[in-house]
């Protein structure tokens, strides 16, 4: 999720605060116009967990059996959503994370500050993150971004461009190793059974809430350090940390050659590698390996990712040169991208209490095709909240109370003898 505000508390460094952050009309179109975007593809990706009622596959989540519509809905999701997203979003949020340093220095804060504001900013996504995981969604991934954001901040910020591109090569080749063992592993002893999906269920398929969130968070805390050990994070957060610096997103017109080979490259290798494990999955080809299919489409999640980031980049300077930057359609995708944290949350807040067990336990009703329906209508609805706040001028709730514990003041450092 992105941490960029539209505002912040006005401060300078005269008083030992960091500046408030970019008011809306100086922001960047692509950023926002891809989180709100990719708030659709993180719902498609999260509520197949929530049917969980039918035997899952080994492909991710998603039901072992299914009518057509529903063998359309899984086959998509596997091609265009699953692993895909999150490498995304981690691209988009160090993106931010380089948007903020330059601005916060640019307008005469220091270093330091700009460290404190960053560090206390992921320190609370983590706490964000564990009460999501608690109350609703073991999930959650800003936890994860805020945990990569405390690791790889300090390591990387102040770097050459030459080292960034350098380790981006090194995290590269250490997760197609890991793949490629992970690969033969699987070969050579085929896991039994569907554990994961059904570890995974377990909180979901729990009719008790309490029991429910005692299961939801030691799994959020596994996940919260397998999506930093499995380095596809930590890859597409430096090279958003690099496209930052050269303002890529920001002026997408100055790097089309670039936007363009990124996304005609990386997108197509992730599609791919997903429509081979599709067609395994729904039958059409049978290879007898998906699992090893799946560590393959999880690698090439960090290609399609970017690639996706780039074409953002691309269809942002479309509108910009068309003058379709005030049409309805890309007003409601961009002021939901600028409360993507609240939006992101607020599928939360519909899946669970009326999918889970312990909830209403709709999700025992539901197929792929429809629960895909479901995913569709929830993040239509946060558009159309996001533009309604937007035109009300109203910040994101979840936006505000980070901002807020992000930016809060020190207090004054009393002179010696005062009192």
């Amino acid at each position: 999720m992105t941490t960029d505000h539209t505002e912040g508390p006005p401060s300078t460094s005269d008083t030992g605060t960091p500046a408030r952050s970019t008011p809306v009309a100086e922001r960047a179109l692509a950023p926002d116009l891809a989180r709100g975007m990719m708030l659709l593809l993180i719902a498609l990706a999260h509520v197949p967990w929530f049917v969980y009622d039918a035997p899952a596959g080994t492909a991710l989540l998603h039901p072992a059996d299914g009518n057509v519509a529903d063998r359309i809905a899984q086959a998509l999701t596997l091609v265009v959503v699953d692993a895909r997203t999150h490498t995304m979003f981690g691209f988009l949020f160090a993106y931010g994370i380089g948007q903020t340093y330059a601005r916060q220095r640019s307008r005469g804060t220091s270093p330091q500050q700009v460290r404190g504001l960053l560090r206390r900013r992921h320190l609370w996504m983590l706490v964000f993150g564990a009460v999501h995981a608690l109350l609703l969604w073991q999930g959650d991934i800003l936890g994860t971004y805020g945990l990569i954001g405390l690791v790889m901040t300090p390591l990387f910020f102040g770097r050459s461009d030459r080292t960034l591109k350098v380790w981006v090569v090194v995290l590269l080749v250490m997760g197609a190793l890991i793949t490629v063992l992970t690969m033969v592993s699987a070969l050579v002893a085929p896991p039994a059974g569907f554990v994961a999906a059904d570890l995974q269920r377990l909180s979901i398929a729990e009719t008790g809430y309490l029991l429910s969130a005692v299961i939801r968070l030691p799994t959020w805390f596994f996940g919260l350090f397998s999506g930093l050990f499995t380095l596809a994070l930590p890859t597409a957060f430096l090279m958003g940390l690099l496209a930052a610096r050269h303002r890529v997103l920001d002026e997408p017109s100055r790097h089309l050659p670039l936007l363009r080979r990124v996304a005609a490259v990386g997108i197509p290798v992730g599609w791919a590698a997903g429509a081979v494990l599709a067609l395994q999955h729904v039958g059409a080809v049978d290879t007898g390996y998906e699992t090893v299919l799946s560590t393959a489409h999880f690698f090439t999640g960090i290609f399609t990712g970017v690639g996706y980031a780039a074409l953002f980049g691309l269809v942002a300077h479309r509108i910009t040169t068309r003058g379709a930057r005030d049409s309805l359609p890309v007003r409601g995708l961009v002021a939901l991208g600028r409360r993507s944290l609240s939006g992101y949350l607020a599928q939360s807040l519909v899946f669970a209490p009326f999918l889970a067990a312990w909830g209403l336990g709709l999700g025992a009703h539901l197929s792929s095709w429809s629960a895909a329906l479901v995913a569709l209508a929830t993040w239509a609805a946060t558009v159309a909240a996001a533009l309604l706040m937007d035109r009300a001028g109203v910040r994101g709730p979840a936006e505000t109370l980070l901002r807020g514990l992000s930016y809060r003041r020190p207090r004054p450092v009393r002179a010696a003898g005062t009192r």
